[in-house]
């Protein structure tokens, strides 16, 4: 057996060793999406520069030579996850179009009314709306397996729900929040018992463990090249060949058709009946480029090193007084979620980001198993084996520092002013000059945290549903009132995050006491980039500033 080397393996990915700025990123945030080998990337590349054509029906060398490069890589998957045949592994562009591939195809064609689905509580959205929309349309019922206290199927619970009403079963391999292995042969095997079909999502497990579709008897199985450090627009749908055989393609066009005729069309043999149009030849060549890690014999000592970084990790977070785990024990691979008791868990990501720390916060794509939690959200971490001991020492020292309160030690004068009107808001002018000054992503964070206390908090009484903005990372409130004799508005505003009341302050700071033209006329996102704050904005938190500012404009509107 090969010996794994951490500091060897990370030298494959080039985000790792510098990013743009210069500055190290410890990028713990691999659930999501992982990092990309130097491999992957030149396999695109190249197929681009030198190898650049369409597969499959061109006669002439150049197309020849794409299609196999093209197909040499549907071998690889094959023996990857042990598929009997190599028609039964069709590309689809991620795990949720393979999820919906069934659902379409499978789905409404074979369940009816009356029919039961099967599925989890803690499933990804992918493997539930879809499954919804198909119950809805041909009139099935959706049943849902609970988790127990470890936040695994329960399979007691699972014997008695699963009936032979079950047409489908379709769960997670492992909860891409939780982080747990689900026992999902006995899964099968008891809806094997019953005639029921079954579908995992391996998104989260095809990086982590040996997977055989055969020895796991499944019908269907999906995953994603992005979170096995292969390209984006890139997964893998599994499927028994015989059921792949008698389900009705799910998109029409080139490709997929056997013959065209206004008096009929056939359609093409597998895996090409489920692939239509042009696929993404150079992301599946890039995916091959990175298969080998997992083919060969490196696959499990790196996988005995990613237990020990996690067992490693889930000591030391047990350490941390405020850290709350969302279910009892360590995970079986490195993906944690927890909170921090009296903080927001966008203010924790938001200050580990502050420190070039990548993690997630929110609902990760599971609401409803974060809601059945009592939860609105919370911290994920989700390592890799090109993560180190040494980066979790670091952010484990953040996230302590955090929530010790030190970040607030050293806190500044309040801001506010007093003018002959009594507390006035903090002035346009007043936070350029604190942004100006603050010359890093971590000094202007900190300036956000400041000046949140700005923000005279709402009374929970006054947070009504209408008052409620949609489309921010946490909740948030906007009141508005307008003084008849100037026609200037006053704003009240108020979030659970502190980041967000922080960022309130700055837009309040120039939408305060003014007319609706003024607002209407004022250009938020060109100050934004003065302070220097665009390109720190997650997508999540521009778009909640966009849409608190967006809230601000349709009352200005409005008034006029």
């Amino acid at each position: 057996m090969k010996t794994f080397s951490a500091t060897e393996f990370r030298k494959q990915f080039p985000l790792l060793q510098t990013v743009s700025d210069s500055d190290n990123v410890i990028y713990f945030d691999n659930a999501a999406t992982s990092q990309k080998t130097l491999a992957v990337t030149n396999a695109s590349r190249d197929f681009y520069l030198k190898n650049n054509a369409n597969v499959h029906r061109a006669s002439h060398f150049l197309s020849a030579k794409a299609t196999k490069l093209f197909e040499v890589v549907r071998t690889k998957v094959q023996r990857l996850i042990n598929a009997k045949y190599e028609n039964e592994i069709i590309w689809t562009k991620g795990t949720t179009e393979a999820i919906n591939l069934i659902a379409q195809s499978y789905g409404l064609s074979f369940i009816k009314p009356g029919d039961e689905i099967v599925i989890s509580a803690g499933e990804h959205h992918a493997n539930i709306v879809p499954w919804q929309h198909v119950a809805q349309q041909v009139g099935a019922k959706l049943i849902i397996l609970p988790l127990d206290e470890k936040g695994i199927i329960d399979l007691h619970e699972a014997k008695q729900l699963i009936s032979a009403k079950c047409k489908l079963v379709a769960i997670n391999h492992i909860s891409n929040v939780l982080g747990k292995i689900n026992p999902i042969k006995e899964l099968i095997a008891l809806a094997k018992k019953h005639s029921a079909k079954t579908l995992i999502d391996g998104a989260q497990a095809i990086a982590h463990l040996p997977v055989d579709v055969q020895e796991l008897d499944c019908d269907f199985y999906v995953f994603s090249a992005h979170k096995m450090y292969g390209p984006t627009g890139v997964g893998v749908l599994y499927g028994k060949q015989a059921i792949l055989e008698s389900m009705p393609p799910y998109q029409f066009g080139g490709e997929m058709i056997k013959k065209v005729s206004f008096t009929g069309t056939s359609y093409n043999e597998l895996p090409h009946k489920f692939e239509a149009g042009t696929p993404n030849i150079a992301g599946v060549v890039g995916l091959g480029a990175c298969l080998d890690i997992f083919i060969d014999k490196q696959f499990l000592p790196m996988a005995e090193y990613e237990q020990q970084l996690c067992q490693y990790l889930y000591q030391k977070l047990s350490k941390i007084e405020q850290v709350q785990f969302l279910v009892n024990g360590c995970p079986d691979i490195p993906v944690f979620s927890f909170t921090c008791s009296g903080f927001h868990h966008q203010d924790v990501a938001t200050y580990l980001d502050s420190k070039g720390i990548a993690v997630r916060a929110g609902h990760h794509c599971a609401m409803p198993l974060l809601e059945g939690l009592g939860l609105d959200g919370s911290i994920r971490v989700s390592l890799a084996p090109y993560n180190t001991f040494n980066e979790v020492d670091f952010f484990i020292e953040r996230l302590s520092e955090f929530c010790l309160g030190e970040l607030n030690e050293k806190v500044q004068e309040s801001l506010a002013i007093e003018s002959d009107d009594g507390l006035e808001f903090i002035s346009q002018d007043q936070i350029l000059k604190l942004f100006n000054k603050a010359n890093s992503w971590d000094l202007k964070h900190r300036e956000i945290m400041l000046i949140s206390k700005q923000l005279t908090r709402l009374d929970k009484s006054s947070r009504r549903a209408q008052d409620l903005i949609s489309g921010c990372e946490s909740d948030a409130w906007l009141v508005a009132s307008i003084n008849p004799n100037t026609a200037k508005f006053t704003f009240q505003a108020d979030s659970n995050a502190k980041v967000i009341r922080g960022l309130m302050v700055i837009i309040l700071s120039v939408y305060q006491h003014k007319t609706a033209k003024q607002i209407l006329e004022f250009d938020i996102e060109e100050y934004f980039q003065v302070l220097g704050l665009m390109q720190h904005l997650s997508p999540s938190r521009g778009n909640g500033v966009k849409a608190i500012v967006e809230r601000i404009k349709e009352v200005a509107y409005n008034y006029q």
